[in-house]
């Protein structure tokens, strides 16, 4: 471990109450050189941690910065993962308040949800696996949002942060993900009725299921499973979206369904 467990801890404390009041902080990896991805992940638990105690529950996770045009907009040129809590996730069509629901710099992701019918754990995870633990697949916005300040993030940022994770939502279709290709999926967007982005399925590591695997064996070397009932995103399809008050995004997935969410102050 680069940095000493006491260290760690005061970070993860740093974050959550950042989180709590809407602010942002400057970068871990400006002021501990010596930080590692280890390191960020034990920082992320410690922010956790705080979370669950507060009665938050996991109900997922997710892998991020998958995809080349996410990694270019961010400078972040491999994935992060983290944790979904039962607080980050909104009805289908809602408008969130960006105050009520502490998001401070958020942006849109439109990516395919798994949520899985058995547990599974790395490593060793094929995307076969993946597709057999798989129940079904759904349209899914995910906000992202970071706590660190103008989103200045390497990867050890954006992990310790538990994957800039906001909020997110779960289009109503299901879908087998054993009836359709995955990676051929085209995603489109539109923003306030104007269309905004497109993606295909392969723009996350050349298919979804192969980015969910990937987490699965990335997670598994902390001794992180996944469990029947989680849901798990795989990571955004195009740029990631700059979210402003009085906006309405829609998402359709083709042969998947769609998503819709609305935002006030």
């Amino acid at each position: 471990m680069a940095l000493p467990e006491n260290t760690l801890i005061e970070l993860g404390d740093e974050l959550y109450a950042a989180l709590r009041g809407r602010r942002t902080i400057e970068p871990l990896t400006h002021r501990h050189d010596a930080i590692d991805i280890d390191d960020a992940y034990r920082v992320s638990l410690q922010f956790l941690r705080r979370r669950t105690a507060e009665g938050e529950r996991v109900v997922g996770k997710k892998i991020g910065v998958t995809s080349k045009a996410v990694q270019d907009m961010l400078g972040v040129h491999q994935p992060d993962f983290g944790f979904l809590l039962d607080s980050m996730q909104v009805d289908n069509g809602a408008v969130v308040s960006l105050a009520q629901a502490g998001l401070i710099q958020p942006r849109a992701e439109g990516e395919i949800a798994f949520v899985l019918k058995k547990d599974l754990q790395g490593p060793g995870v094929t995307e076969a696996d993946v597709i057999d633990a798989t129940d079904y697949v759904c349209p899914c916005f995910e906000i992202v949002d970071s706590r660190i300040h103008d989103w200045k993030i390497r990867i050890q940022d954006t992990v310790a942060d538990n994957a800039s994770c906001g909020v997110f939502v779960l289009g109503p279709d299901r879908v087998d993900p054993r009836s359709l290709d995955l990676a051929a999926v085209a995603m489109d967007i539109r923003r306030n009725g104007e269309h905004i982005a497109s993606g295909l399925g392969s723009a996350v590591q050349g298919h979804p299921a192969t980015a969910v695997a990937w987490l699965a064996n990335t997670l598994g070397r902390f001794d992180i499973p996944f469990l029947a009932g989680e849901i798990i995103l795989s990571g955004s399809l195009a740029p990631l979206i700059p979210i402003t008050p009085g906006d309405r995004f829609e998402m359709s997935l083709a042969g998947i369904g769609s998503a819709a969410i609305g935002f006030d102050a």
